[in-house]
């Protein structure tokens, strides 16, 4: 567990070890969470990497927003 010190302008620096971990780069973005008073951030992967991921899943049976209740 890391502690870190928010700045004047809000800012916070993410520990070297937890950047590592999540493989979270310069100017890469990321998604702040606030759940029950612990925030969360979660690391948003660059459309290359997610590109696929779907590859041959089936949509004939995905109803249409007018057949939703």
């Amino acid at each position: 567990m890391s502690t870190v010190t928010v700045s004047s302008k809000y800012q916070v620096v993410i520990p070297e070890e937890i950047r590592s971990k999540l493989k979270i780069k310069p100017g890469q973005k990321v998604v702040m969470l606030e759940k029950d008073g612990v925030v969360h951030v979660i690391p948003v992967k660059p459309m290359k990497q997610v590109r696929g991921f779907a590859k041959g899943v089936d949509t004939k049976n995905i109803r249409d927003e007018t057949d939703r209740i």
